[in-house]
């Protein structure tokens, strides 16, 4: 039996951390796609192919080719056509798939959610009168700001946002971010309104925390159903997966 090849689509810090885990066991070729959103990703530990594969059936294409015997689905939480596409190419090979999925974030006494469905209902949310808004969406979700001028927004993101609008504040920057930073930022900006993703995780959680010490509003986009893969929350979860999948004795050839 010659060595699993595992195909991961990553560009979460939880593909990282399976990346190295696998790589630190050396019993299987591992392969990390990246979808190519940011100009300088962080360095991996694992080889690596960046951009997409054009659709779910080239992914199928690509698997079948490349002999993969494991598809991981770890891309971020509201890369929602990318999990769609891998649950298909999965199903048409019949190649084993499983998605790495951190929890959501649940609401704490303090919290002043509201739950929304987009970015755009999100913005629509907000009301006709201005206000001060941190889009903490990222550079994808920074053009939703042109729907509502009468707004002051503040955006983050890695790279740089093209074209600058005019009553926006840009910030270049990578998380994981502190609560005392978060805390900070709100209130040197006047924010009011947070429009943020619940995406789960550590790294960006300071912010939803500032939120709730400042008693600051958070319209929150909650995800959409995810498509019918085997999921688990934790890289643990996933190296016990791929166990079950290809037994490690095997792999030594013992």
């Amino acid at each position: 039996m010659g060595r699993p090849r595992i195909l991961i689509l990553g560009g979460t810090g939880e593909a990282r951390l399976l990346a190295e885990a696998l790589a630190a066991r050396g019993d299987c070729d591992v392969l990390l796609s990246l979808a190519g959103r940011t100009e300088k990703p962080a360095v991996q530990p694992v080889p690596i192919r960046v951009g997409g594969f054009g659709g779910a059936l080239p992914l199928a294409d690509f698997l079948k080719t490349g002999g993969y015997g494991l598809l991981i689905d770890a891309t971020h939480p509201f890369a929602e056509r990318i999990s769609a596409n891998a649950a298909f190419a999965a199903e048409t090979t019949g190649i084993a798939a499983i998605a790495l999925r951190r929890p959501e974030w649940q609401r704490l006494p303090g919290d002043r959610w509201r739950d929304v469905q987009s970015i755009p209902a999100a913005i629509d949310a907000l009301g006709p009168s201005p206000r001060h808004v941190f889009l903490a969406t990222g550079r994808q979700g920074a053009h939703h700001a042109e729907a509502a001028p009468q707004h002051h927004y503040l955006i983050r993101s890695v790279d740089p946002v093209e074209p600058p609008l005019a009553n926006v504040a840009y910030i270049l920057d990578r998380g994981p971010f502190s609560l005392e930073s978060e805390c900070a930022l709100l209130k040197q900006h006047h924010i009011d309104v947070i429009i943020a993703k619940n995406s789960g995780g550590a790294a960006t959680y300071a912010k939803i925390e500032a939120a709730r010490l400042l008693g600051i509003e958070v319209m929150m986009v909650v995800r959409a159903p995810a498509p019918m893969v085997t999921a688990v929350e934790t890289t643990e979860a996933a190296l016990a997966v791929i166990d079950h999948l290809f037994p490690p004795a095997m792999n030594r050839g013992v």
